[in-house]
Formats: structure tokens, sequence, C-alpha cells
């Protein structure tokens, strides 16, 4: 099933709605919707390069929209929508431990969660039904989730369609070590100011 939705995402990529679903597919993905809109992003951008930032930006506003309609889902909804979701995905259990990280941790969680291949869609939920502070939460997610999608359409933009593979194999490994510096540099900045 998850095959057919990819390959369903990826044809959109050759149509001339492919920026709206693009957008569509970033909204529903930071609150409810399986497949991340990288697929449907790197498509579009290889199509072309010259528009990948363009394509980047469309994407980080989807999913900073989208990511509001989540924490509304875990504000007001969670009893209802917000449990089936984070159930659908098997992680009900780890909601009391996102809570910890909400409360030790407060916008870096988000952030770590907006960029990496961590499940944001739960986070931004769970944001919702802890309440963290939304201006936090927005600004953490504007960042992460920019710094990821511009990330994927810069590459793109400068070296072209040959990045692609690269990008499609390390992308988990990229953000992982994309956010291990960024942290890493934050707290050196801390510690040497």
């Amino acid at each position: 099933m998850l095959r057919r939705l990819y390959d369903w995402v990826l044809h959109w990529a050759a149509t001339p709605y492919g920026v709206w679903v693009l957008f569509l597919l970033a909204f529903a993905e930071s609150s409810f919707f399986p497949i991340p809109p990288d697929v449907l992003l790197i498509a579009m951008c290889v199509a072309r390069p010259d528009k990948s930032l363009k394509y980047a930006l469309v994407c980080s506003i989807g999913s900073i929209f989208g990511g509001c309609l989540g924490y509304l889902i875990g504000w007001h909804f969670m009893a209802s929508v917000g449990i089936r979701i984070v159930d659908f995905y098997g992680l009900t259990d780890k909601v009391a431990y996102i809570e910890t990280l909400y409360n030790t941790y407060d916008a870096w969680a988000v952030g770590i969660a907006g960029f990496t291949p961590i499940p944001y869609k739960v986070f931004t939920i769970a944001a919702g039904m802890f309440k963290i502070n939304f201006t936090v939460f927005v600004l953490a997610s504007m960042v992460s989730r920019s710094a990821r999608f511009f990330l994927v359409g810069g590459l793109i933009y400068l070296f072209g369609p040959r990045i692609q593979r690269f990008i499609d194999r390390y992308f988990n490994l990229l953000a992982v070590t994309f956010t291990v510096l960024l942290v890493g540099s934050f707290i050196l900045i801390k510690y040497l100011f």
C-alpha cells in the first residue's frame, strides 16, 4: 500500500498541479499523512532545478501550516482524532517520552523532529496536547522544516539531477549528521561565549 501511495505522489511531479500537490502533501504529512513531501520535492526539483528554491519554499510553508493543524489536533481533538493518528504510527507508548523531551528541550525537540526522519506529525500533535508555547513551536518548525527542504532544494539547485541518487540513498544520514552538527555548534557557541 505504501509503495502505491509513493508512486501516486511521484506522478504529480509531471502534472501542472505539482506545486499545489506539493503544498498539500507537505501540509498533510505534518499532521497525518504517511508519505514525506521530500519524495515529490526531489522529483520536481530534478525536473526543474532552476525552480528548486521555489519548490523548497512551497514545501516549507505547507509543512509549517500542516504542523499548526497537528498542534490544533493535539490541543482540541486529541481524544477523538489525535490518538488515532499517533496509534496508526504505533507510537502511542512514546507520547509520554515526547512530553519529557518537550519539558527538557522545548524548541529543540520540535526542531530535531522537524528536520530529521522522526515522524514530525507525532511531535506536532503532542505539542498541542502538552500545550507547548505556540510561538516557540511555530518558530522551531519554521527553522527546522525550512532547513530540511532548502537543503534538498539547494543541493539540487547547485548540483542538478546528479545529486538525486545521493540524496535518496543518504537522506537519513545527511539529516542526522546536519542535526548533530547544528546542535553541536550551538553547544560550542554557548560554552565559548
